[in-house]
């Protein structure tokens, strides 16, 4: 009890001391030694190593600095269409044998596809790492398409569209806003691409990406795990080092988002939807074009509003109004170019979608307006180290905290240091971010409901003439 006491005494000095203390545990828990390498190879390829020897194991990650938002106009769903084509073979490894070798081998593989980065994934026993560098850097320079292949995968991701996105009424929803959030910039394209340019994409489109972007000076290799870095440096010698450098890669220029002027809506009526949804989208800075500071203020800000039980948001409008049957926030700051800050919200059973809005525009003005209390800036604070000491116990949370950060521009110190600058975060810091960033003329708001009828005559109420 008497320890207690002196924790809610001096609650904010004593949530910092004990999480930088797990940090210091966590990480000698990880490894004694941990010390994270960071070094380049002869031909421009970066390599990071993160040693963890509590199990014999190792994720083995290559990240390219493409995605989506570097595709030519016309050829949305490339980016995404090249990810799948990349395991189909080369001339050392039979068609569709790649994710079988990796499984014979007691492993597990796959890939992703961002607007900034696609990235290739093995996680295996650490006596394997050979075989996957091996086969990594093959299909890095050796990709071999036949016409059959690229067309069935073609199917594959406009069936994955269907079920992802055009079955999903949310998905649409979320689709629509992205591209009416953005005006000019490529983020507002969906990753996967729109329908009707998929459906155009070729083999000769599959291998001109390829050879734009798929080189060793274009990407960064993070390995994670029971290894130490001097034996990875060998390996990436032997394995990746030979592979020729490009002699240009050049990402796309991006279109730069122009001043927004004019808060945007958008309202799907779907008779696949569930209960009526609210959300909203404001354009923020990511860690990387944010000013010293401004991502990790946005980053408490979004805790302290909307996430769990304990955020404003929650407590007025799921506790005490019960106007949502369910609420919460986001923030996506993992990017090159902008970030976003998104809000949710379940409408519970009779509440108009209107009523809900407003409620949660008074909780965003009166943050705006008085700030937040000291106890929530700690509670906030307390919360976000807690998820870097938890990401820190995870070999592959570790591998994608790093190579995200990288290949999005920001550096080791970035990340390692980012604890110690949310600690520095003043409710002052928070209160300028919300002024500063909740700003509708730079936001989308979205409605999903299943019945168009009750929004109908609410617009008629509104059109129709007042009685004096």
């Amino acid at each position: 009890m008497r320890r207690l006491k002196i924790l809610k005494t001096n609650h904010l000095s004593c949530v910092l001391l004990i999480a930088m203390t797990l940090t210091g545990l966590a990480t000698n828990r990880a490894d004694a030694n941990r010390r994270t390498e960071h070094f380049t190879l002869k031909n421009g390829m970066e390599v990071v190593v993160i040693p963890d020897h509590r199990a014999p194991v190792v994720t083995h990650m290559v990240w390219y600095r493409v995605g989506s938002a570097d595709e030519k106009p016309g050829r949305s769903g490339i980016a995404h269409f090249l990810e799948h084509l990349m395991f189909k073979g080369t001339e050392k490894i039979a068609r569709g044998a790649f994710s079988k070798i990796i499984s014979r081998n007691g492993g597990q593989d796959n890939a992703f596809t961002s607007h900034d980065t696609t990235a290739y994934y093995q996680r295996v026993a650490k006596d394997r790492l050979p075989l996957v560098m091996e086969m990594e850097s093959d299909r890095m320079t050796n990709l071999k398409l036949y016409d059959e292949d690229v067309l069935t995968e073609r199917d594959v991701i406009i069936e994955e569209r269907r079920s992802r996105v055009d079955n999903n009424p949310q998905s649409i929803l979320n689709e629509e806003m992205l591209s009416a959030l953005y005006q000019t910039h490529p983020y507002g394209i969906p990753v996967i691409g729109w329908k009707h340019e998929m459906a155009q994409l070729t083999r000769q489109y599959a291998f001109e990406f390829y050879n734009n972007f798929y080189a060793p000076n274009n990407a960064i290799l993070v390995v994670a795990g029971d290894v130490a870095a001097d034996e990875v440096r060998k390996l990436a010698e032997k394995y990746y080092e030979p592979i020729p450098r490009r002699a240009e890669v050049k990402r796309s220029i991006r279109s730069i988002e122009p001043p927004h002027r004019a808060a945007r809506r958008v309202e799907l009526i779907d008779p696949r939807a569930g209960k009526p949804l609210f959300e909203r989208l404001y354009l923020v800075p990511s860690y990387t074009t944010a000013k010293g500071g401004e991502a990790e203020a946005i980053q408490l800000l979004v805790k302290i509003m909307a996430s769990g039980a304990t955020s404003r948001l929650y407590k007025k409008l799921v506790v005490e109004d019960k106007k949502a049957s369910s609420i919460g926030g986001w923030y996506t700051g993992t990017a090159v170019d902008s970030g976003r800050l998104g809000i949710y919200a379940i409408a519970s059973d009779g509440v108009e979608m209107t009523d809900l809005e407003d409620g949660i525009d008074v909780v965003l003005e009166d943050i705006k307006s008085n700030g937040v209390t000291e106890e929530e800036l700690e509670r906030a604070k307390s919360g976000f180290l807690a998820d870097f000491v938890y990401g820190n116990d995870s070999q592959t949370s570790m591998a994608r905290r790093y190579g995200w950060g990288l290949i999005t521009g920001q550096k080791i110190s970035d990340i390692e240091e980012r604890p110690a600058r949310v600690s520095k975060v003043s409710a002052s810091d928070i209160q300028d971010a919300a002024k500063k960033f909740l700003d509708r003329k730079r936001s989308v708001t979205g409605t999903l409901v299943a019945d168009g009828s009750k929004k109908k005559q609410a617009d008629k109420r509104k059109l129709a003439p007042s009685k004096s």
